[in-house]
């Protein structure tokens, strides 16, 4: 099943996509209603409503429930830490990311003015669909999966030689998630997912591997979040990037670059690069002031 959140005649609402026949329709029901029921998801448990309509009809929006949080996880991947000299860390490096960071699968993305190193990040992202609770395996309370794309700012911090994740991860409308949440038993997943992901820029090959190949099981990084903060409903968890990315080679995002993002059985991300956005007068002031080395 897919389902996604759309905008259609100036109102938001989730909807049933039928990707075959590129058409979608409303659901009733309200999210909470219907999002835990995890395998026994069935369409009745939706109160779809209205007729099918086209999907070219609506606009994608990011597949996120009203108050949901945003959770990255990094350092997950062995192939992109030894390009850069690293080993495994002990535990995973989790961060928050605000909704204002999200764009949809089709959005421009956001070139911020604090940046001269934008980079691209290719995720599986876990979508929570009821709390873990004592839930023995942590991905049986997933709703699904989506694309994520976790553009990084990889010069935040260079100025004070201390990690910014603020800067790096956080700025307004900078990721791409989407384009519908699959559900795991369409794609036929029970525990860690083994799906092949790509990235490229212009059409150029930048990433390729397959999610079998996390540091830290799906399992394990649900926990460490849960332990910390307690999942909920709609909350989104970014799995992390594997190699190829700017990072390793120096090849930076720039603007009016086009990154297709896509997974496996789920969707894919087109998003473009707009032109760099200027600070205000008002607030390029002090330090900030300051141009950022290249």
């Amino acid at each position: 099943m897919r389902l996604a959140r759309v905008e259609l005649a100036g109102q938001a609402f989730w909807a049933l996509i039928d990707a075959h026949d590129e058409r979608l329709r409303r659901i009733d029901a309200p999210f909470a209603q219907w999002a835990g029921l995890g395998s026994e998801l069935e369409p009745e448990a939706l109160d779809l409503v209205g007729e099918w309509l086209p999907m070219s009809a609506a606009r994608l929006l990011v597949p996120l429930e009203t108050g949901a949080r945003v959770f990255g996880v990094g350092l997950n991947y062995l192939s992109h830490l030894q390009r850069l000299g690293s080993d495994a860390p002990a535990h995973p490096l989790a961060y928050i990311k605000p909704e204002s960071a999200l764009v949809g699968a089709e959005d421009e993305i956001e070139y911020p003015p604090l940046t001269r190193q934008l980079d691209y990040e290719v995720e599986l992202v876990a979508v929570v669909g009821r709390p873990l609770g004592a839930q023995p395996n942590a991905s049986d309370c997933l709703l699904g999966y989506t694309v994520g794309n976790d553009i990084s700012a990889r010069d935040a911090g260079k100025q004070i030689g201390r990690l910014d994740l603020l800067t790096q991860k956080a700025m307004d409308r900078t990721t791409p998630v989407g384009p519908w949440i699959v559900t795991a038993d369409e794609l036929g997943i029970a525990g860690q997912p083994a799906l092949d992901m790509r990235l490229s820029v212009n059409d150029e090959l930048r990433q390729q591997d397959n999610t079998r190949q996390m540091i830290f099981a799906l399992d394990e990084l649900l926990n460490y979040l849960d332990a910390r903060i307690s999942l909920r409903p709609g909350d989104l968890v970014f799995t992390g990037s594997t190699h190829g990315v700017g990072l390793e080679s120096g090849r930076f995002l720039q603007p009016g670059d086009r990154i297709e993002a896509d997974i496996q059985g789920i969707g894919r991300l087109r998003n473009t690069i707009a032109p760099p956005r200027q600070l205000t007068p008002a607030r390029a002031v002090g330090r900030l002031g300051q141009p950022l080395e290249n």
